[in-house]
């Protein structure tokens, strides 16, 4: 992979810790399940889509789904191949609804403590995008009816490279877009495959708790860093030093800020 193409777009300014050490340069965030929390509202509006489509699908089942892209998450779903005309009209089934189901709540789907965590990480230097396995329009409105769409940069969508979650095309974008190498730069998201893509594009992978992955299945990536709140992600990223350009040695997984919870 040509990293060096994915850098250098412009320069990004170099986050300073207390003892004036170089930290993380820039972090790309996941949104569903890290910044937002939407689960609950998407995984009822999965079941409903299924049941149009004449398969009875549990809350549970639909869970899974949750952070694939829609061709594979409705396949799966209704047992059908993505071109399958059902799974197509699922598809555009569910962006016809996703904002009076979904978006219609604002404000209220974020997580506790985004905005100032963001807001923190800024101020602290640190560059920020988004990259997610929703398309970028979809992306874009989501950050805009929460408020924090001016908090961060380059949004990523499905739509924006051939290859989605976990091959890391778009974090490797992503850090290109703020113009800081993937290796002084965390990927934070909720999903094993979040984590493994992380460390195929040799950033500092930063697991939440809160969304749908487990914490033993997050710890089980090497060098995962583990946080039950945002509060916890702010202090991973802002104490984190940057990865070395060629391969480092992984860490073990650390839990962050007392007990996470399970699910």
């Amino acid at each position: 992979m040509r990293v060096a193409t994915e850098v250098g777009e412009r320069p990004a300014r170099g986050a300073r810790g207390a003892a004036g050490g170089e930290t993380i340069r820039a972090a790309v965030f996941d949104l569903d399940g890290t910044l937002a929390n939407t689960l609950p509202a998407i995984s009822k509006l999965l079941v409903k889509v299924a049941s149009e489509q004449g398969s009875s699908v549990t809350a549970r089942q639909a869970a899974t789904a949750i952070g694939k892209p829609p061709g594979p998450a409705f396949g799966r779903l209704l047992g059908r191949p993505e071109d399958d005309e059902r799974v197509q009209a699922a598809i555009s089934r569910y962006r016809e609804l996703f904002a009076y189901e979904v978006l219609c709540q604002g404000p209220q789907l974020l997580f506790p403590g985004v905005t100032a965590g963001l807001s923190a990480l800024r101020a602290h230097g640190v560059e920020l995008a988004v990259a997610t396995s929703k398309t970028t329009r979809s992306a874009e409105a989501l950050l805009d009816v929460m408020g924090i769409r001016d908090l961060v940069g380059p949004v990523i969508g499905q739509d924006m490279v051939r290859r989605g979650k976990p091959h890391p095309e778009m974090v490797l974008r992503a850090a290109g877009r703020l113009g800081v190498a993937p290796w002084q730069s965390a990927y934070v998201g909720d999903t094993v495959g979040d984590m493994r893509m992380a460390v195929t594009a040799r950033m500092e992978p930063v697991a939440v708790t809160y969304g749908v992955g487990t914490f033993g299945e997050l710890a089980a990536v090497a060098g995962t860093r583990m946080c039950s709140s945002f509060k916890d992600v702010v202090s991973v990223i802002a104490a984190a030093r940057p990865r070395a350009a060629a391969g480092m040695p992984h860490r073990p997984a650390v839990a962050m800020g007392g007990p996470a919870r399970r699910r």
